[in-house]
């Protein structure tokens, strides 16, 4: 394709592209970062997006190897005989527009009044937050592919154009629908309560002054309105920063005519002030927008001036990281490089208050180069999802979930030797369920035993403080040989990583940050401890991060196991992360991007070899998300076959069940709780043998062919029953459970008629609350 037809490339860097020999998409896909950045005016971030853009549009960035067994399957034999290409694009859901079906089933938790009035604006929140990271990197993906003219589609075969169209109309509904809840169902309940968020019109006297002395002390001292002319150019502006634009008249300081001003809220402002009951005879949770003083009070932060208006705005900005994997010889360093441009990266959404003028808003569109179907006029605050942080500041234990404490395997309570316990039997934790503390406490003990020569171990996100790398660091000064596997591009904990990985390698141990081009996502341990003669490897798999916060709100299952073939493995795999040489065929673990996907592969077709065979055949997968095609395509071969296919997928789920012919002995439902549902679990009937794994992967490409990922075997014949009790549970809940429908859309599970009812997660709340 010659660059001259691609849309979103100017003139000039055409022709500047053309002097230094390229001259089509395929030479741009090729070329090197250095190369580019030759080119006057090209920066490389912009050198680097452009050469990714080129790569989608030839289709190279998420092509991956397809199995030689299925590339003469793409059509397969239907139940009347008739041959169904299992390519075409009606068998598909759009990957993005999943997406956004699961942030309505998360909104539709704000509208249920069987929820705790708390935690229904909890999830209302929720779901504002995760409709901007779509925004931040779904959308601004599909955007930039767009504007470069990009003709290549994904299973679905909707192109970039009509994806975005699409999107553009379900995230205006699911927006719409965000503010009706806020202002007319959580509001006024919250009211009732009296728990109240009072606007300025409703302020009483001592309010009014109270919050004219707040602004005086605390903002008017930080707060800066630029006044725009020629020395003072529009200002850039932060991503998902609160602004307002501010419409004037009258003469400044100097007698010139200033007509607009742009002021910034720094972020280190709190968006919620409470008001104090004492001073200003409000109720006990009586709070106040921000953005309510800024306006009340922005005139005497333009004095002189005649303020006309003042609007919020707050603008969504292309958040993906762009590194050139060639060109990188310190991830650190070029992680820390980007780290600061995401701030300002290409503007994908504008939100704007409803009662700005129609001037301002095209104004705004006109600055940050937006169409206007990326305008989202709001009826509220423009940053929803801060409203959660009064969820701290009320003490109602009535308007939220009750309080829970986890339990703890008796095999080791009280203190126990914890390696002694593990050697006994494999120990399986269920988060959030049970405690995160033994995992902990094997860490604390791992750094003091004399016995224990090495640990391993990778960290994905682990949040701030973590117990996990005190133990870690307390073991390498204590002279044990610590391996800590750091995956720096963790997305939006980048920086984290980073601080966390100078910490460790101050204290002496040994920071490895993966592989350049795989993100390190599996959850493993490793210890090595002698014993007597012999080292023993006492090792954890995990499904969920080493986070103890997220411990506390994701399903989650983790193995502790002194199983000495899977000590092997994980020992494998950490050498191969850390020397990055080739390593021998493993024992019991399955990994990506190696062996897991094909492994998945084999034994979907097997349970449909069994079916055909008449022996039992069944499958159920619980998983995030499921968009790989292959693996799709293998279900539907399945199902085709006979055999029961049950899916619980929480988030994306690109294949469509109960389509006659296809799917129709496949069956999706997704849970929305409390508690996150994250764990991951593929469990076969195999012909009366079954097996169950647990993993760190989804049914996704990027976990197939781009992360490293570990699926291990629950081998322990109680501890597989347990797991799949777990998932009839599941498939029994009638109160939490979505089903999706062949349309690609959902329905909430009704109980029967005259039935209680059955919520998996209360039942095993329950459960574990008995164990304690």
């Amino acid at each position: 394709m010659i660059i001259n037809n691609v849309k979103g490339i100017s003139k000039s860097t055409r022709a500047s592209l053309a002097e230094h020999g390229i001259f089509s998409v395929e030479e741009l896909a090729t070329a090197h970062v250095e190369q580019l950045l030759k080119i006057p005016g090209l920066s490389k971030t912009k050198a680097t997006r452009m050469i990714r853009a080129a790569k989608y549009m030839i289709g190279d960035m998420e092509d991956h190897p397809e199995s030689p067994d299925l590339r003469s399957e793409r059509k397969t034999l239907g139940e009347e005989g008739g041959m169904v290409d299992l390519t075409d694009g009606r068998w598909y859901i759009n990957q993005e527009l999943s997406l956004l079906e699961f942030n309505r089933r998360v909104l539709e938790q704000a509208k249920d009044d069987r929820v705790p009035l708390l935690e229904r604006l909890n999830f209302l929140c929720i779901s504002c937050s995760n409709l901007d990271e779509f925004f931040e990197v779904r959308a601004a993906g599909l955007i930039q592919r767009a504007e470069l003219g990009a003709v290549r589609t994904g299973p679905d075969h909707l192109t970039p154009q009509e994806a975005l169209a699409a999107i553009s109309a379900g995230a205006h509904e699911l927006v719409a629908e965000q503010y009706r809840v806020l202002n007319q169902v959580i509001l006024p309940l919250l009211a009732e309560q009296n728990i109240r968020f009072i606007r300025r019109g409703g302020w009483n006297e001592s309010q009014q002054a109270w919050l004219k002395q707040y602004f005086e002390e605390e903002l008017l001292p930080i707060l800066s309105p630029i006044g725009l002319d020629p020395a003072h150019p529009f200002p850039r502006i932060l991503n998902k920063s609160l602004n307002f634009i501010i419409p004037l008249s009258g003469k400044d300081a100097f007698g010139r005519d200033i007509e607009l001003a742009i002021l910034q809220a720094p972020r280190s402002l709190p968006r919620i002030i409470q008001l104090p009951p004492g001073e200003t005879d409000s109720g006990p949770h009586d709070f106040v927008f921000l953005s309510s003083i800024i306006h009340n009070f922005v005139d005497e932060l333009l004095n002189g001036m005649k303020v006309r208006g003042c609007y919020q705005f707050r603008v969504t900005r292309n958040s993906e990281m762009y590194l050139d994997e060639e060109e990188i010889d310190d991830l650190l360093r070029a992680l820390e490089g980007e780290l600061s441009s995401r701030n300002y990266g290409d503007e994908v959404r504008i939100e704007v208050a409803d009662n700005c003028p129609d001037s301002l808003i095209d104004y705004l569109l006109s600055r940050f180069g937006l169409s206007v179907d990326r305008l989202y006029k709001v009826d509220g605050l423009v940053n929803l999802s801060r409203v959660r942080e009064v969820y701290d500041l009320i003490d109602r234990p009535d308007l939220k979930y009750p309080a829970f404490t986890a339990g703890i395997p008796t095999s080791v309570t009280g203190g126990r030797d914890l390696f002694e316990a593990i050697r006994k039997q494999d120990i399986l934790m269920q988060h959030p369920y049970e405690s995160f503390a033994p995992i902990i406490e094997l860490l604390r003990q791992a750094a003091d035993d004399p016995q224990v020569v090495a640990i391993r171990q990778t960290l994905y996100r682990t949040g701030p403080n973590s117990p996990f790398v005190e133990a870690l660091m307390k073991a390498a000064r204590a002279g044990k040989e610590v391996t800590v596997v750091v995956e720096l591009r963790a997305r939006f904990d980048e920086k984290a990583n980073i601080s966390l990985a100078t910490r460790l390698q101050e204290a002496g141990a040994q920071v490895v940050y993966g592989i350049v081009g795989y993100k390190t996502h599996g959850k493993l341990i490793s210890i090595l401890r002698r014993e007597g003669k012999r080292l023993r490897y006492y090792t954890h798999l995990s499904t969920g991060n080493y986070h103890p916060r997220t411990a506390r709100t994701y399903t989650d299952y983790g193995l502790l196991t002194a199983d000495q073939e899977l000590g092997e493995d994980v020992r494998k795999v950490f050498v191969q992360l850390t020397s990055l040489g080739k390593m021998g065929k493993l024992n019991k673990l399955l990994q990506s991007p190696f062996s897991l996907h094909q492994s998945l592969l084999k034994k979907i077709q097997r349970e449909a070899e069994h079916a055909q065979a008449g022996r039992p055949a069944r499958i159920v997968a619980k998983v995030n998300a499921v968009a790989e095609p292959q693996l799709i395509q293998a279900l539907y071969r399945a199902s085709m076959a006979g055999v029961e296919i049950k899916l619980i997928v929480r988030g994306i789920c690109c294949l469509r069940p109960g389509v006659a012919g296809v799917s129709d002995k496949i069956e999706v439902r997704s849970l929305i709780g409390r508690f996150l549902e994250h764990s991951r679990i593929y469990s076969f009937e195999n012909g009366g043998a079954p097996e169950l794994y647990a993993a760190s992967a989804d049914f996704l490409p990027r976990n197939m062919f781009r992360r490293v990922e570990a699926c291990f075997p629950i081998e322990n014949k109680k501890l597989a029953d347990r797991i799949r009790d777990d998932l009839e549970l599941y498939l029994r809940d009638d109160s939490q459970a979505w089903r999706l429908g062949p349309d690609g859309t959902y329905q909430r599970v009704e109980p029967v008629e005259d039935s209680p009812g059955v919520e998996a997660q209360t039942v095993l709340l329950e459960r574990f609350k008995k164990v304690l």
